[in-house]
């Protein structure tokens, strides 16, 4: 028997036999040059339409977000950017196939890398998709779960998105990785399936042979066996009965929103039961194009996502980047540590008009949808910054104002930041990082991220008490918020709006309705005054178990 320890990502504790995850193919060579570059070019969209295709055939055998995440990765599989680039290398560099498949799409992983937060998490994407067409114009096994014919705990380096999509709850006892991290799609897809999960356990994979497992999704203790272990499957949660409106037992109310990004994302957030959205990520209208696109096209774009909520609650953030995230038409320059540099909001105090135009493409959307518009803002640090958010978005015609809490510095100010603005939200994922120096995106570094961490809680706690003080909403809007255990954390924190993927907002919903305000307030005094975020989380269990 091996132990290793990772970060625990969803509740439960199972054991079985291990299928392991395919891995993709080692990197494709650069030699031999094809004799005819111009047959060769002409292999890789007929291998990407294949592709595209069996990923298409999966999609039709499901419903909802595994549908749509299906789809999409299907559609990345035929981006005809990539695939010309792939050909130009094939004809121009006189590349193999697979090697021009490998490089195109190295370049727009890179990219989406460079652009940090939430654009950075699809790289995973991408490399599946690149690895997905490299094996079948090889001829090889793609990457990817097994056809699986018992109930077995899934070992892997990584999952992506595709590999998880149409996972059937009934034969995943378990999963682990050995890379990833808590707000990875792993991380979300499990908790929203109720399967034990682990991330970042380092060197499992290098155990062998391995057999049987036991996981604990709790403590993010992986114990492997050379020999079969004993099949137990998880206690699954108590039965989802989510009402539609979120609230403790006793009835103090708790908004259940969700995170989107595009149209598919909010027709998902509906039908998940949403009451609204409590991150709108506006950076999608801005991808696409290398100059600033114009009032008209940005209000088509948000209304098309504001839409469905119509009568009702809509955050929308603006523009989130800058050097860590290059748009063409900011021409931000080079900066030494982009992460600390011009981002967020901060863009704007040289750039005011980007701001004021967004600002007039919203508040035109707004009307046109009749969805309850707010706005906030970035990568906010000050109280002066909020003041200054707040005076623009009022001359624009919105009525409510607020910030995002990213940075520890807004959170020792939330009281002066929250005086000078309607609302704040939280955002767990940044705010983790900057507090302890650790990269999101990098597994060595998950369990600092790791959002149960007491340092965090009790940030959380500050900006909480801020906003009872002044009698103000306070969000979360980080995956922190998709935990069902750790919502009611943050409920007995002082949160009171928790939005994340449309996928998790039922259990949350539902979870949440198990216990009083007063039960979520001790569990939450006992997790920030834990030394540890295995020991929070074991704080909080206990403390609502008494």
């Amino acid at each position: 028997m091996s132990s290793f320890s990772g970060v625990g990502v969803s509740s439960g504790r199972a054991s079985g036999p291990v299928a392991r995850v395919a891995e993709a193919l080692p990197e494709p060579a650069a030699a031999p040059a094809p004799t005819d570059p111009a047959a060769e070019a002409r292999r890789i969209r007929p291998a990407a339409e294949a592709v595209a295709d069996r990923l298409s055939e999966r999609a039709g055998a499901v419903g909802g977000e595994a549908k749509a995440l299906l789809e999409t990765t299907a559609a990345m599989a035929l981006d005809p950017a990539l695939l010309s680039q792939a050909e130009q290398l094939v004809t121009g560099n006189s590349l193999p196939a697979a090697r021009a498949v490998h490089e195109a799409a190295n370049g727009f992983a890179e990219a989406l890398r460079s652009a940090g937060g939430y654009l950075a998490e699809r790289v995973r994407d991408i490399h599946d998709v690149r690895d997905r067409i490299i094996a079948e114009l090889l001829g090889a096994t793609p990457p990817g779960v097994p056809d699986l014919e018992r109930p077995s705990v899934l070992l892997a380096r990584d999952l992506a998105p595709a590999d998880t999509a149409d996972l059937d709850p009934r034969l995943v006892l378990a999963l682990v990785t050995e890379e990833g991290g808590p707000t990875s799609h792993t991380a979300i897809l499990a908790r929203s399936l109720g399967i034990p999960a682990v991330v970042a356990a380092r060197g499992v994979l290098a155990a062998a042979p391995v057999v049987g497992a036991t996981v604990d999704g709790d403590t993010g203790a992986v114990d492997t066996s050379s020999e079969a272990v004993r099949t137990q499957a998880a206690q699954r949660p108590t039965e989802v009965n989510w009402t539609g409106t979120g609230g403790t037992s006793d009835g103090h109310s708790v908004s259940i929103l969700a995170n989107v990004g595009s149209v598919a994302d909010a027709h998902l957030a509906v039908e998940a039961g949403a009451q609204g959205v409590g991150l709108f990520r506006t950076e999608f209208c801005y991808l696409a194009t290398d100059d600033e696109p114009d009032v008209p096209t940005q209000r088509a774009a948000y209304a098309g996502v504001l839409t469905p909520f119509a009568e009702r609650p809509v955050v929308v953030r603006t523009l989130d980047a800058g050097a860590d995230k290059p748009l063409s038409f900011l021409d931000m320059g080079v900066e030494p540590n982009p992460a600390l540099g011009v981002r967020g909001l901060r863009i704007c105090f040289e750039r005011p008009g980007v701001l004021d135009r967004q600002l007039e493409a919203i508040v035109a959307a707004a009307e046109e949808s009749g969805a309850q518009v707010a706005v906030m803002a970035p990568m906010v640090a000050t109280a002066d910054e909020a003041s200054w958010f707040a005076e623009r978005v009022r001359a624009a015609g919105l009525g409510r104002a607020g910030v995002m809490i990213e940075v520890p510095a807004a959170a020792l100010a939330a009281h002066e930041i929250l005086d000078a603005v309607d609302f704040v939200s939280i955002g767990t994922n940044d705010l983790a990082q900057y507090v302890f120096a650790a990269d999101r995106m990098s597994g060595a570094l998950a369990s600092l991220n790791d959002p149960w961490q007491p340092a965090l809680l009790r940030l959380i706690a500050q900006v909480g008490q801020a906003g009872q003080k002044l009698g103000k909403p306070v969000g979360v809007c980080g995956e922190a918020a998709a935990d069902p255990l750790l919502a009611g954390v943050l409920t007995g924190l002082g949160v009171t709006s928790l939005s994340m993927t449309a996928a998790a907002v039922p259990a949350v919903g539902s979870a949440l309705a198990a216990h009083p305000l007063a039960a979520y307030q001790v569990a939450a005094d006992a997790a920030q005054n834990a030394p540890s975020a295995a020991r929070a989380r074991e704080a909080a269990v206990t403390s609502l178990q008494a």
